[in-house]
Protein backbone atom coordinates (compact mmCIF):
# COMPACT_ATOMS: atom_id res chain seq x y z
CA UNK A 1 0.00 0.00 0.00
CA UNK A 2 1.21 3.57 -0.81
CA UNK A 3 0.11 5.03 2.42
CA UNK A 4 3.08 5.12 4.87
CA UNK A 5 1.46 5.76 7.90
CA UNK A 6 2.68 2.97 10.47
CA UNK A 7 5.76 0.84 10.24
CA UNK A 8 3.91 -2.45 12.12
CA UNK A 9 1.13 -2.36 9.33
CA UNK A 10 3.42 -4.21 6.79
CA UNK A 11 4.13 -7.14 9.41
CA UNK A 12 0.17 -7.45 9.88
CA UNK A 13 -0.38 -7.86 6.42
CA UNK A 14 2.16 -10.46 6.25
CA UNK A 15 0.56 -12.25 9.25
CA UNK A 16 -2.81 -12.00 7.46
CA UNK A 17 -1.40 -13.02 3.67
CA UNK A 18 0.22 -16.50 5.99
CA UNK A 19 -2.84 -17.23 8.10
CA UNK A 20 -4.68 -16.68 4.81
CA UNK A 21 -2.47 -19.05 3.02
CA UNK A 22 -2.08 -21.96 5.71
CA UNK A 23 -6.14 -21.93 6.24
CA UNK A 24 -6.68 -22.20 2.26
CA UNK A 25 -3.82 -24.66 1.68
CA UNK A 26 -5.06 -26.93 4.95
CA UNK A 27 -8.07 -26.68 4.29
CA UNK A 28 -10.85 -29.51 2.39
CA UNK A 29 -13.28 -29.72 0.07
CA UNK A 30 -16.89 -31.70 1.43
CA UNK A 31 -19.25 -33.29 -0.74
CA UNK A 32 -19.58 -35.25 -3.87
CA UNK A 33 -16.65 -35.25 -5.87
CA UNK A 34 -17.87 -34.92 -9.73
CA UNK A 35 -17.25 -37.37 -12.31
CA UNK A 36 -18.98 -38.01 -15.77
CA UNK A 37 -21.46 -40.71 -15.47
CA UNK A 38 -20.49 -43.70 -17.66
CA UNK A 39 -21.90 -44.40 -20.79
CA UNK A 40 -24.81 -47.02 -21.12
CA UNK A 41 -23.47 -50.39 -21.53
CA UNK A 42 -25.14 -51.44 -24.97
CA UNK A 43 -23.94 -51.76 -28.36
CA UNK A 44 -26.71 -51.07 -30.51
CA UNK A 45 -29.44 -49.06 -30.49
CA UNK A 46 -32.31 -51.47 -31.75
CA UNK A 47 -32.97 -54.87 -30.85
CA UNK A 48 -32.85 -55.69 -34.38
CA UNK A 49 -29.67 -55.47 -36.34
CA UNK A 50 -30.63 -52.54 -39.11
CA UNK A 51 -30.05 -53.45 -42.76
CA UNK A 52 -26.48 -52.22 -43.71
CA UNK A 53 -28.24 -50.08 -46.41
CA UNK A 54 -31.68 -48.99 -47.34
CA UNK A 55 -33.56 -50.22 -50.12
CA UNK A 56 -33.28 -47.77 -53.55
CA UNK A 57 -36.38 -46.63 -55.95
CA UNK A 58 -36.51 -45.12 -59.32
CA UNK A 59 -36.89 -41.63 -59.51
CA UNK A 60 -35.37 -38.35 -57.06
CA UNK A 61 -35.15 -39.02 -53.23
CA UNK A 62 -35.20 -42.91 -54.21
CA UNK A 63 -30.95 -43.29 -53.69
CA UNK A 64 -29.98 -46.40 -50.99
CA UNK A 65 -28.33 -44.57 -47.98
CA UNK A 66 -25.68 -46.85 -46.18
CA UNK A 67 -25.13 -45.84 -42.53
CA UNK A 68 -21.36 -45.68 -41.89
CA UNK A 69 -20.41 -46.42 -38.26
CA UNK A 70 -18.01 -43.37 -36.32
CA UNK A 71 -17.78 -41.28 -39.52
CA UNK A 72 -17.28 -38.02 -38.32
CA UNK A 73 -20.63 -35.52 -38.46
CA UNK A 74 -19.50 -32.20 -40.09
CA UNK A 75 -20.73 -29.18 -38.32
CA UNK A 76 -22.81 -27.76 -41.06
CA UNK A 77 -24.27 -30.98 -41.73
CA UNK A 78 -27.50 -29.42 -43.93
CA UNK A 79 -24.95 -28.44 -46.72
CA UNK A 80 -24.82 -32.43 -47.51
CA UNK A 81 -28.67 -31.76 -48.82
CA UNK A 82 -26.93 -29.87 -51.38
CA UNK A 83 -29.44 -26.89 -51.32
CA UNK A 84 -27.46 -23.22 -51.82
CA UNK A 85 -30.86 -21.50 -50.82
CA UNK A 86 -31.15 -23.96 -48.12
CA UNK A 87 -27.34 -22.73 -46.69
CA UNK A 88 -27.78 -19.01 -46.94
CA UNK A 89 -31.01 -19.30 -44.94
CA UNK A 90 -29.69 -21.14 -42.50
CA UNK A 91 -26.87 -19.09 -42.00
CA UNK A 92 -28.98 -16.37 -42.05
CA UNK A 93 -31.12 -17.54 -39.42
CA UNK A 94 -28.32 -18.74 -36.97
CA UNK A 95 -27.14 -15.15 -37.41
CA UNK A 96 -30.35 -13.14 -36.53
CA UNK A 97 -32.53 -15.42 -34.69
CA UNK A 98 -33.34 -13.93 -31.31
CA UNK A 99 -34.00 -16.96 -29.63
CA UNK A 100 -30.27 -17.74 -30.19
CA UNK A 101 -29.39 -14.29 -29.38
CA UNK A 102 -31.44 -14.55 -26.05
CA UNK A 103 -29.85 -17.92 -25.39
CA UNK A 104 -26.21 -16.28 -25.99
CA UNK A 105 -27.05 -13.26 -23.48
CA UNK A 106 -28.37 -16.19 -21.37
CA UNK A 107 -24.71 -17.96 -21.37
CA UNK A 108 -22.80 -14.31 -20.85
CA UNK A 109 -24.87 -13.64 -17.25
CA UNK A 110 -24.33 -16.90 -16.50
CA UNK A 111 -20.28 -16.17 -17.20
CA UNK A 112 -20.76 -12.73 -15.43
CA UNK A 113 -22.34 -14.38 -12.10
CA UNK A 114 -19.40 -16.67 -11.88
CA UNK A 115 -16.83 -14.03 -12.63
CA UNK A 116 -18.47 -12.13 -9.76
CA UNK A 117 -18.43 -15.04 -7.14
CA UNK A 118 -14.69 -15.60 -8.48
CA UNK A 119 -13.24 -12.45 -7.29
CA UNK A 120 -14.56 -12.75 -3.66
CA UNK A 121 -13.73 -16.31 -3.31
CA UNK A 122 -9.92 -16.13 -4.59
CA UNK A 123 -9.29 -12.43 -3.63
CA UNK A 124 -9.76 -10.66 -0.71
CA UNK A 125 -12.09 -7.74 -0.94
CA UNK A 126 -10.64 -4.21 -0.55
CA UNK A 127 -12.76 -1.10 0.16
CA UNK A 128 -11.32 2.62 0.78
CA UNK A 129 -13.35 4.92 2.60
CA UNK A 130 -13.37 8.67 2.92
CA UNK A 131 -15.92 10.11 5.27
CA UNK A 132 -15.95 13.92 6.65
CA UNK A 133 -18.46 14.91 9.44
CA UNK A 134 -19.51 17.57 11.80
CA UNK A 135 -20.67 17.06 14.94
CA UNK A 136 -21.96 18.87 18.24
CA UNK A 137 -21.24 17.16 21.83
CA UNK A 138 -23.95 18.12 24.44
CA UNK A 139 -22.49 18.79 27.82
CA UNK A 140 -24.74 16.56 29.80
CA UNK A 141 -22.16 14.06 27.65
CA UNK A 142 -18.74 15.24 28.78
CA UNK A 143 -20.16 15.82 32.37
CA UNK A 144 -20.75 19.28 32.18
CA UNK A 145 -24.25 20.07 32.60
CA UNK A 146 -24.62 23.31 32.27
CA UNK A 147 -22.15 23.81 29.49
CA UNK A 148 -23.13 24.32 25.98
CA UNK A 149 -20.94 21.55 24.69
CA UNK A 150 -18.71 21.83 21.86
CA UNK A 151 -18.84 21.23 18.35
CA UNK A 152 -16.12 19.44 15.92
CA UNK A 153 -15.34 18.29 12.80
CA UNK A 154 -13.56 14.58 11.84
CA UNK A 155 -12.24 13.76 9.12
CA UNK A 156 -11.11 9.99 8.48
CA UNK A 157 -9.41 7.63 5.48
CA UNK A 158 -8.95 3.96 5.61
CA UNK A 159 -8.11 0.83 3.63
CA UNK A 160 -10.14 -2.22 4.89
CA UNK A 161 -9.17 -5.70 3.37
CA UNK A 162 -11.85 -8.36 4.70
CA UNK A 163 -11.08 -12.61 3.71
CA UNK A 164 -13.67 -15.28 4.33
CA UNK A 165 -11.66 -18.68 4.57
CA UNK A 166 -12.67 -21.27 2.50
CA UNK A 167 -11.63 -24.33 5.51
CA UNK A 168 -14.17 -26.55 4.26
CA UNK A 169 -15.01 -25.54 0.42
CA UNK A 170 -18.28 -24.48 0.38
CA UNK A 171 -17.05 -21.66 -1.61
CA UNK A 172 -15.11 -23.82 -4.02
CA UNK A 173 -18.11 -25.53 -4.28
CA UNK A 174 -20.63 -22.70 -5.41
CA UNK A 175 -18.16 -21.90 -7.89
CA UNK A 176 -17.83 -25.28 -9.33
CA UNK A 177 -21.89 -25.29 -9.45
CA UNK A 178 -21.89 -21.94 -11.33
CA UNK A 179 -19.31 -23.00 -13.72
CA UNK A 180 -21.66 -25.78 -14.44
CA UNK A 181 -24.65 -23.41 -14.80
CA UNK A 182 -21.93 -21.82 -17.40
CA UNK A 183 -21.49 -24.78 -19.25
CA UNK A 184 -24.74 -26.33 -18.57
CA UNK A 185 -26.00 -22.81 -20.69
CA UNK A 186 -23.21 -22.94 -23.30
CA UNK A 187 -24.94 -26.96 -24.09
CA UNK A 188 -28.37 -25.37 -24.12
CA UNK A 189 -27.22 -22.26 -26.62
CA UNK A 190 -25.64 -25.68 -28.65
CA UNK A 191 -29.29 -27.35 -28.84
CA UNK A 192 -30.89 -24.52 -29.47
CA UNK A 193 -28.67 -23.82 -32.57
CA UNK A 194 -29.41 -27.67 -33.59
CA UNK A 195 -32.99 -27.24 -33.34
CA UNK A 196 -33.08 -24.17 -35.36
CA UNK A 197 -30.98 -25.95 -38.15
CA UNK A 198 -33.16 -29.09 -38.02
CA UNK A 199 -36.43 -26.83 -37.96
CA UNK A 200 -35.17 -25.10 -41.20
CA UNK A 201 -34.99 -28.02 -43.05
CA UNK A 202 -37.88 -29.83 -42.03
CA UNK A 203 -39.62 -27.00 -42.82
CA UNK A 204 -38.40 -26.28 -45.90
CA UNK A 205 -39.37 -30.03 -47.22
CA UNK A 206 -42.61 -29.27 -45.94
CA UNK A 207 -42.87 -26.34 -48.50
CA UNK A 208 -41.20 -28.59 -51.08
CA UNK A 209 -43.86 -31.25 -50.45
CA UNK A 210 -46.84 -28.81 -50.22
CA UNK A 211 -45.35 -26.72 -53.26
CA UNK A 212 -45.31 -30.29 -55.36
CA UNK A 213 -48.80 -31.65 -54.30
CA UNK A 214 -50.01 -28.54 -55.66
CA UNK A 215 -48.94 -28.66 -58.65
CA UNK A 216 -49.79 -32.82 -58.55
CA UNK A 217 -53.61 -31.66 -57.56
CA UNK A 218 -53.40 -28.86 -60.36
CA UNK A 219 -52.32 -31.40 -62.99
CA UNK A 220 -54.94 -33.96 -61.72
CA UNK A 221 -57.55 -30.98 -62.08
CA UNK A 222 -56.41 -30.51 -65.96
CA UNK A 223 -56.82 -33.94 -66.55
CA UNK A 224 -60.38 -34.48 -65.04
CA UNK A 225 -61.57 -31.25 -67.01
CA UNK A 226 -60.28 -32.36 -69.66
CA UNK A 227 -62.30 -35.65 -68.93
CA UNK A 228 -65.32 -33.73 -68.03
CA UNK A 229 -65.25 -32.27 -71.29
CA UNK A 230 -64.85 -35.51 -73.33
CA UNK A 231 -68.12 -36.92 -71.14
CA UNK A 232 -70.05 -33.37 -71.92
CA UNK A 233 -69.50 -34.33 -75.57
CA UNK A 234 -70.90 -37.81 -75.20
CA UNK A 235 -73.50 -36.85 -73.45
CA UNK A 236 -74.60 -34.43 -76.06
CA UNK A 237 -73.92 -37.95 -78.37
CA UNK A 238 -75.81 -40.00 -76.62
CA UNK A 239 -73.38 -42.20 -75.71
CA UNK A 240 -73.41 -41.23 -71.89
CA UNK A 241 -75.99 -40.98 -69.35
CA UNK A 242 -76.32 -37.37 -67.61
CA UNK A 243 -75.61 -39.11 -64.63
CA UNK A 244 -72.51 -39.94 -65.47
CA UNK A 245 -71.68 -36.13 -66.38
CA UNK A 246 -73.05 -35.03 -62.70
CA UNK A 247 -70.21 -37.93 -61.40
CA UNK A 248 -67.65 -36.47 -63.32
CA UNK A 249 -68.46 -32.74 -62.29
CA UNK A 250 -68.84 -33.45 -58.63
CA UNK A 251 -65.18 -35.49 -58.99
CA UNK A 252 -63.72 -32.40 -60.21
CA UNK A 253 -65.25 -30.22 -57.51
CA UNK A 254 -64.26 -32.73 -55.02
CA UNK A 255 -60.80 -32.14 -56.40
CA UNK A 256 -60.78 -28.55 -56.09
CA UNK A 257 -61.22 -28.53 -52.53
CA UNK A 258 -57.65 -29.95 -51.56
CA UNK A 259 -56.06 -26.73 -52.73
CA UNK A 260 -57.39 -24.49 -50.27
CA UNK A 261 -55.60 -26.60 -47.20
CA UNK A 262 -52.60 -27.33 -49.33
CA UNK A 263 -52.25 -23.46 -50.08
CA UNK A 264 -53.05 -22.52 -46.15
CA UNK A 265 -50.08 -25.08 -45.25
CA UNK A 266 -47.69 -23.62 -48.07
CA UNK A 267 -48.29 -19.93 -46.71
CA UNK A 268 -47.84 -20.83 -42.97
CA UNK A 269 -44.46 -22.91 -43.74
CA UNK A 270 -43.69 -19.81 -45.97
CA UNK A 271 -44.22 -17.61 -42.57
CA UNK A 272 -42.48 -20.02 -40.24
CA UNK A 273 -39.11 -20.11 -42.22
CA UNK A 274 -39.66 -16.39 -42.17
CA UNK A 275 -39.52 -16.13 -38.27
CA UNK A 276 -36.95 -18.87 -38.08
CA UNK A 277 -34.97 -16.48 -40.13
CA UNK A 278 -35.31 -13.41 -37.79
CA UNK A 279 -37.70 -11.94 -40.30
CA UNK A 280 -41.41 -11.15 -40.68
CA UNK A 281 -43.79 -13.25 -42.71
CA UNK A 282 -43.57 -9.72 -45.31
CA UNK A 283 -40.23 -10.24 -46.24
CA UNK A 284 -40.14 -11.11 -50.12
CA UNK A 285 -36.18 -12.47 -50.39
CA UNK A 286 -36.88 -15.72 -48.76
CA UNK A 287 -36.48 -18.32 -51.25
CA UNK A 288 -38.57 -20.99 -52.53
CA UNK A 289 -37.93 -24.73 -51.78
CA UNK A 290 -38.32 -27.52 -54.37
CA UNK A 291 -37.88 -31.28 -53.63
CA UNK A 292 -35.71 -31.52 -57.03
CA UNK A 293 -33.91 -29.00 -55.56
CA UNK A 294 -32.61 -31.36 -52.45
CA UNK A 295 -29.77 -34.32 -53.09
CA UNK A 296 -30.45 -37.05 -50.30
CA UNK A 297 -27.48 -37.70 -48.71
CA UNK A 298 -26.38 -41.36 -49.31
CA UNK A 299 -23.35 -41.62 -46.50
CA UNK A 300 -25.11 -41.14 -43.43
CA UNK A 301 -22.81 -41.31 -40.02
CA UNK A 302 -23.93 -43.26 -37.10
CA UNK A 303 -22.23 -42.66 -33.78
CA UNK A 304 -21.48 -45.75 -31.37
CA UNK A 305 -23.83 -45.32 -28.05
CA UNK A 306 -20.53 -44.81 -25.92
CA UNK A 307 -20.30 -41.77 -28.19
CA UNK A 308 -23.24 -40.73 -28.54
CA UNK A 309 -23.43 -38.95 -24.72
CA UNK A 310 -20.78 -37.11 -25.38
CA UNK A 311 -21.90 -35.41 -28.28
CA UNK A 312 -25.55 -34.58 -28.20
CA UNK A 313 -25.78 -31.02 -26.24
CA UNK A 314 -28.90 -32.27 -24.17
CA UNK A 315 -27.14 -35.32 -22.90
CA UNK A 316 -24.35 -32.41 -21.52
CA UNK A 317 -26.83 -30.27 -20.30
CA UNK A 318 -28.50 -32.40 -18.17
CA UNK A 319 -24.95 -33.59 -17.22
CA UNK A 320 -23.98 -30.36 -15.95
CA UNK A 321 -27.45 -29.91 -13.71
CA UNK A 322 -26.48 -33.03 -12.60
CA UNK A 323 -22.60 -31.29 -11.58
CA UNK A 324 -24.26 -28.56 -10.33
CA UNK A 325 -26.41 -30.43 -7.91
CA UNK A 326 -23.61 -32.32 -6.44
CA UNK A 327 -21.71 -29.12 -5.89
CA UNK A 328 -24.45 -27.61 -4.05
CA UNK A 329 -24.35 -30.89 -1.71
CA UNK A 330 -20.72 -29.47 -1.00
CA UNK A 331 -22.35 -25.84 0.07
CA UNK A 332 -24.96 -27.44 2.44
CA UNK A 333 -22.32 -29.84 4.17
CA UNK A 334 -19.80 -27.31 4.30
CA UNK A 335 -22.50 -24.78 5.89
CA UNK A 336 -22.50 -27.06 9.07
CA UNK A 337 -18.82 -26.26 9.60
CA UNK A 338 -17.22 -23.32 11.27
CA UNK A 339 -16.35 -19.89 9.06
CA UNK A 340 -13.67 -18.17 9.69
CA UNK A 341 -13.33 -14.66 8.71
CA UNK A 342 -9.77 -12.12 9.20
CA UNK A 343 -10.20 -8.36 8.35
CA UNK A 344 -7.74 -5.74 8.74
CA UNK A 345 -8.15 -1.96 8.11
CA UNK A 346 -5.64 1.01 8.42
CA UNK A 347 -6.73 4.72 7.81
CA UNK A 348 -6.17 8.15 9.70
CA UNK A 349 -8.46 10.18 11.79
CA UNK A 350 -7.71 13.91 13.02
CA UNK A 351 -10.51 17.01 13.40
CA UNK A 352 -8.31 19.27 10.81
CA UNK A 353 -8.36 18.11 7.01
CA UNK A 354 -4.44 18.84 6.56
CA UNK A 355 -3.92 16.71 10.13
CA UNK A 356 -5.44 13.70 8.42
CA UNK A 357 -1.97 12.24 7.43
CA UNK A 358 -0.02 14.12 10.09
CA UNK A 359 1.90 11.66 12.95
CA UNK A 360 -0.26 10.64 15.16
CA UNK A 361 -3.17 10.19 13.58
CA UNK A 362 -2.60 7.12 12.16
CA UNK A 363 -4.92 3.87 13.07
CA UNK A 364 -5.44 0.33 12.48
CA UNK A 365 -6.41 -3.20 13.38
CA UNK A 366 -6.49 -6.68 12.94
CA UNK A 367 -9.33 -9.04 13.75
CA UNK A 368 -10.56 -12.70 13.26
CA UNK A 369 -13.76 -14.16 13.59
CA UNK A 370 -15.10 -17.51 13.79
CA UNK A 371 -18.55 -18.26 13.71
CA UNK A 372 -19.62 -22.18 14.12
CA UNK A 373 -23.49 -23.00 14.45
CA UNK A 374 -24.78 -25.24 16.72
CA UNK A 375 -28.66 -24.73 16.68
CA UNK A 376 -30.56 -23.80 14.15
CA UNK A 377 -33.28 -25.47 14.14
CA UNK A 378 -32.40 -28.72 12.29
CA UNK A 379 -32.07 -26.03 9.05
CA UNK A 380 -29.03 -26.54 7.84
CA UNK A 381 -29.30 -30.35 8.57
CA UNK A 382 -32.75 -30.46 5.98
CA UNK A 383 -30.91 -27.66 3.60
CA UNK A 384 -28.19 -30.74 2.89
CA UNK A 385 -31.25 -33.37 2.95
CA UNK A 386 -32.81 -31.24 0.05
CA UNK A 387 -29.22 -30.48 -1.76
CA UNK A 388 -29.15 -34.43 -1.61
CA UNK A 389 -32.67 -35.01 -2.94
CA UNK A 390 -32.13 -32.10 -5.39
CA UNK A 391 -29.06 -34.50 -6.60
CA UNK A 392 -30.85 -37.50 -6.80
CA UNK A 393 -33.51 -36.04 -9.12
CA UNK A 394 -30.55 -34.41 -11.46
CA UNK A 395 -29.36 -38.32 -11.82
CA UNK A 396 -32.84 -39.19 -12.21
CA UNK A 397 -33.49 -36.52 -15.33
CA UNK A 398 -29.92 -37.15 -16.85
CA UNK A 399 -30.93 -40.76 -16.89
CA UNK A 400 -34.22 -40.02 -18.44
CA UNK A 401 -32.71 -37.76 -21.11
CA UNK A 402 -30.04 -40.30 -21.91
CA UNK A 403 -33.05 -43.14 -22.19
CA UNK A 404 -35.06 -40.39 -24.71
CA UNK A 405 -31.97 -39.52 -26.42
CA UNK A 406 -31.64 -43.17 -27.81
CA UNK A 407 -35.28 -43.90 -28.08
CA UNK A 408 -35.14 -40.51 -30.27
CA UNK A 409 -32.01 -42.51 -32.63
CA UNK A 410 -33.69 -46.07 -32.49
CA UNK A 411 -37.12 -43.89 -33.94
CA UNK A 412 -35.07 -42.00 -36.94
CA UNK A 413 -32.81 -45.40 -38.06
CA UNK A 414 -35.97 -47.28 -38.03
CA UNK A 415 -38.04 -44.45 -39.55
CA UNK A 416 -35.28 -44.28 -41.87
CA UNK A 417 -35.78 -48.13 -43.55
CA UNK A 418 -39.65 -47.78 -43.26
CA UNK A 419 -39.25 -44.64 -45.51
CA UNK A 420 -37.06 -46.04 -48.04
CA UNK A 421 -39.31 -49.26 -48.17
CA UNK A 422 -42.54 -47.35 -48.29
CA UNK A 423 -41.19 -45.01 -51.43
CA UNK A 424 -40.18 -48.27 -52.96
CA UNK A 425 -43.62 -49.21 -52.59
CA UNK A 426 -45.19 -46.07 -53.38
CA UNK A 427 -43.34 -45.79 -56.78
CA UNK A 428 -44.67 -48.73 -57.86
CA UNK A 429 -48.61 -47.98 -56.38
CA UNK A 430 -47.83 -44.87 -58.86
CA UNK A 431 -46.63 -47.00 -61.86
CA UNK A 432 -49.74 -48.59 -61.61
CA UNK A 433 -52.20 -46.49 -60.62
CA UNK A 434 -51.50 -44.28 -63.59
CA UNK A 435 -50.90 -47.27 -66.27
CA UNK A 436 -54.56 -48.00 -64.78
CA UNK A 437 -55.87 -44.66 -65.56
CA UNK A 438 -54.89 -44.28 -69.21
CA UNK A 439 -56.02 -47.63 -69.96
CA UNK A 440 -59.44 -46.55 -68.23
CA UNK A 441 -60.07 -43.45 -70.19
CA UNK A 442 -59.04 -45.42 -73.60
CA UNK A 443 -61.66 -47.86 -72.35
CA UNK A 444 -64.15 -45.20 -71.22
CA UNK A 445 -63.83 -43.67 -75.14
CA UNK A 446 -65.25 -46.44 -76.46
CA UNK A 447 -68.02 -47.20 -73.92
CA UNK A 448 -65.94 -50.22 -72.84
CA UNK A 449 -66.33 -49.64 -68.71
CA UNK A 450 -68.43 -47.03 -67.02
CA UNK A 451 -67.71 -43.52 -65.85
CA UNK A 452 -68.05 -45.19 -62.21
CA UNK A 453 -64.38 -47.31 -63.19
CA UNK A 454 -62.83 -43.71 -64.39
CA UNK A 455 -63.93 -41.68 -61.28
CA UNK A 456 -62.34 -44.83 -59.02
CA UNK A 457 -59.14 -44.47 -61.80
CA UNK A 458 -58.51 -41.09 -61.27
CA UNK A 459 -59.26 -41.36 -57.76
CA UNK A 460 -56.71 -43.95 -57.17
CA UNK A 461 -53.95 -42.25 -59.74
CA UNK A 462 -54.87 -38.62 -57.47
CA UNK A 463 -54.17 -40.40 -54.13
CA UNK A 464 -51.02 -41.78 -55.54
CA UNK A 465 -49.78 -39.31 -56.45
CA UNK A 466 -50.06 -37.11 -52.98
CA UNK A 467 -49.06 -39.88 -51.27
CA UNK A 468 -45.22 -40.42 -53.53
CA UNK A 469 -44.73 -36.63 -52.86
CA UNK A 470 -45.21 -37.63 -49.40
CA UNK A 471 -42.97 -40.48 -49.10
CA UNK A 472 -39.84 -38.53 -51.19
CA UNK A 473 -40.44 -35.54 -48.43
CA UNK A 474 -40.29 -38.10 -45.90
CA UNK A 475 -36.83 -39.19 -46.46
CA UNK A 476 -35.74 -36.17 -46.54
CA UNK A 477 -37.61 -35.09 -42.95
CA UNK A 478 -35.95 -38.07 -41.59
CA UNK A 479 -32.56 -37.89 -42.64
CA UNK A 480 -32.09 -34.16 -41.06
CA UNK A 481 -34.07 -35.94 -38.10
CA UNK A 482 -30.71 -38.61 -38.06
CA UNK A 483 -28.30 -35.64 -38.11
CA UNK A 484 -29.81 -33.74 -34.99
CA UNK A 485 -30.85 -37.26 -33.12
CA UNK A 486 -26.56 -37.64 -33.24
CA UNK A 487 -26.16 -33.84 -32.19
CA UNK A 488 -25.49 -32.21 -34.96
CA UNK A 489 -21.74 -32.35 -35.57
CA UNK A 490 -21.31 -28.85 -33.34
CA UNK A 491 -18.10 -29.98 -31.33
CA UNK A 492 -16.73 -29.84 -34.94
CA UNK A 493 -17.03 -26.73 -35.26
CA UNK A 494 -13.89 -24.20 -35.93
CA UNK A 495 -13.81 -21.52 -32.83
CA UNK A 496 -11.17 -19.75 -34.53
CA UNK A 497 -12.63 -18.62 -37.89
CA UNK A 498 -14.79 -15.84 -38.10
CA UNK A 499 -18.09 -14.48 -39.79
CA UNK A 500 -20.88 -16.73 -41.27
CA UNK A 501 -18.78 -19.66 -40.37
CA UNK A 502 -18.77 -19.48 -36.45
CA UNK A 503 -22.92 -19.09 -36.93
CA UNK A 504 -23.35 -16.82 -34.23
CA UNK A 505 -21.82 -19.27 -31.58
CA UNK A 506 -18.19 -18.38 -30.86
CA UNK A 507 -18.32 -17.39 -27.33
CA UNK A 508 -14.94 -17.02 -26.63
CA UNK A 509 -14.29 -20.79 -24.56
CA UNK A 510 -11.04 -22.43 -24.33
CA UNK A 511 -12.33 -26.38 -26.03
CA UNK A 512 -11.09 -28.79 -25.10
CA UNK A 513 -10.51 -32.32 -27.04
CA UNK A 514 -13.69 -33.87 -25.64
CA UNK A 515 -15.67 -30.53 -26.79
CA UNK A 516 -15.97 -29.13 -23.10
CA UNK A 517 -14.99 -26.15 -22.03
CA UNK A 518 -12.02 -25.98 -19.93
CA UNK A 519 -11.01 -25.54 -16.76
CA UNK A 520 -11.63 -22.26 -15.69
CA UNK A 521 -8.53 -21.01 -13.44
CA UNK A 522 -8.47 -17.65 -10.90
Amino acid sequence: MPMKIDCHFPRVLVLLAAATVVATVGGCTLGPDFHSPEPPAVTAYTATALPEQTVASPGPGGEAQRLQLQQEIPASWWELFRSPSLDQLIRKALQNSPNLAAAQATLRQAREVLNARSGTEYYPTVDANLAASRQKVSGAATGQPGSSGYEYSLYNASVSVSYALDLFGGGRRELEALQAQVDYQRYQLEASALTLAANIVTTAVREASSREQLQSIQEIIALQEKQLTLVERQVQLGGAARADLLAQRAQLAQTRTELPPLEKELARTRNQLAVYAGGFPSDTDLPEFHLQGFQLPQELPLSVPSVLVRQRPDILAAEELLHAAGAQVGVATANLYPRITLSASLGSQANRLPDLFSSGSSFWNLGGGLLQPIFHGGQLSAERRAAVAAYDQAAARYRETVLRAFQNVADVLQALAADARTLRAQVDADAAARDSLEMTEQQFKFGAVSSLALLNAQRQAQQSRISLVQARAARFADTAALFQALGGGWWNRDFARTGSETVSLNTDHTESPDGRDGEHQP
